[in-house]
């Protein structure tokens, strides 16, 4: 393979009125893509996706391209995919079809796949050039904020139809989606395993023929593969936010309580209400920031998963383990008896209890976050004894295809040196 090659793969599903012109610009772009890029060459892959108009057939008119024919729908992903693996270039594309991008683009996103040392350059389809629909423009910038959120990097376009990518990256984005919600995919997991992703606006025409895509339930899809990208190399954010949110929630509702008190030093009869509900929440948020720790741990457990997390992530993890879990047990379960303990006095002495129910309330909750973090000590050393059983399994097979080598080596060298053997036999 041949490490200064750009392949460019066009996934095509019926696009009978547009795959002659997107062709005809790519050909007319090699040229300048390869000089102006320092590339040794650009090759063009055109995969029709299970079409049942004239794209294969118009596609295949041509002979400077490649072409690839996928009896039945497989989807817009697994077309590119097919494509990359069919193609050389240790840079890999992919453009749609539908004639939206202008392929004289990627002489821009090569450079600066080069020039940044980038995993992914992609084009941003939200520049003021865009003609994109407003209702499109609105669902990207929804999930470009969904996803910003929860990995902590911003970025513009989650779903763009034109980008570079390294090959030597697909070794971290892969497994992909075969559906539309192949390039959502790919930036959540670009994001989440710390890769260089850079945007780079370009500018997007009104798209040739009918669009395959539905708002709605591609929508969900694109929500569900920025959601499976976290899961799977950071799950510990996806946790976090929920207990940010419970936080927010806390301090709004009991903020006026909190005022009251330090105005009147005491609390109103109908507050009762917003404890309780600040109990429930707390205790689910609770849930939520030993959750982001548990799965933190265990997201280490993966291969596939880089060693750098984020600040929080870390401040966390680290204020859930050894002694640092053990002082906060302690502290819990000492604050939760002081809570409980005038009303535990009056209880043996006079056999009755008039404590006040915000000491109850508050009592509860801290007890009760103490049983969680005790559980949560439990599945942590489950958890452990776990990744110890990993290290010694790869530690025996690794040992064992060294054994395997040695041996190999052992044999190799005797069929290769017979008079040693030989030798051997008439000292006997």
């Amino acid at each position: 393979m041949n490490n200064k090659w750009l392949t460019i793969v066009i996934p095509a599903l019926n696009e009978e009125d547009a795959i002659g012109a997107t062709i005809d610009r790519c050909l007319d772009a090699r040229e300048e893509i390869s000089h102006q890029a320092g590339l040794d060459g650009v090759e063009i892959i055109v995969v029709s996706d299970g079409s049942t108009d004239r794209t294969a057939e118009i596609a295949q008119s041509y002979e400077d391209i490649q072409v690839v024919v996928f009896e039945e729908n497989q989807g817009y992903g697994a077309a590119i995919k097919e494509g990359w693996r069919l193609g050389r270039g240790d840079l890999v594309g992919f453009l749609d079809a539908d004639g939206t991008c202008d392929p004289r683009f990627f002489t821009q996103l090569c450079q600066t796949t080069i020039a940044e040392n980038a995993d992914v350059t992609l084009g941003s389809r939200l520049g003021p050039d865009s003609k994109m629909p407003t209702i499109r423009r609105t669902g990207n910038r929804i999930f470009a904020f969904l996803l910003g959120l929860l990995c902590g990097r911003k970025v513009t376009d989650t779903a763009s139809g034109m980008r570079v990518v390294r090959r030597s990256a697909l070794k971290h984005l892969y497994p992909l989606p075969d559906g539309l919600h192949f390039t959502p995919a790919m930036s959540a997991r670009a994001l989440m395993n710390d890769l260089r992703i850079i945007e780079i606006p370009m500018k997007y025409e009104e798209r040739i023929g009918e669009s395959k895509l539905s708002a709605l339930w591609d929508g969900f899809r694109f929500l569900k593969a920025i959601g499976e990208g976290v899961l799977c190399y950071r799950p510990e954010k996806i946790f976090l936010a929920g207990f940010s949110f419970c936080v927010l929630f806390i301090l709004l509702l009991a903020a006026y309580p909190a005022e009251f008190y330090f105005q009147h030093k005491r609390l109103e009869e109908w507050m009762i209400y917003r404890f309780v509900v600040c109990q429930l929440v707390g205790s689910f948020g609770i849930t939520l920031l030993l959750a982001s720790a548990l799965t933190n741990r265990m997201a280490q457990l993966s291969s596939r998963r880089e060693e750098s997390i984020g600040f929080w992530s870390s401040v966390v993890s680290s204020l859930f383990t050894g002694k640092s879990l053990a002082v906060v047990t302690g502290l819990l379960a000492l604050l939760g008896i002081g809570f409980l303990w005038p009303g535990i006095v009056e209880f043996v002495t006079t056999g009755t209890i008039n404590l006040h129910w915000s000491r109850l309330i508050a009592g509860a909750f801290t007890l009760f976050t103490v049983m969680q973090t005790l559980i949560f000590f439990v599945l942590m050393q489950v958890v452990s004894i776990w990744s110890s059983e990993q290290r010694a399994i790869k530690n025996s097979l690794s040992e064992s295809i060294q054994n395997e080598i040695l041996g190999l080596r052992n044999v190799n060298y005797q069929k290769n040196n017979p008079t040693v053997e030989t030798s051997r036999h008439i000292m006997k």
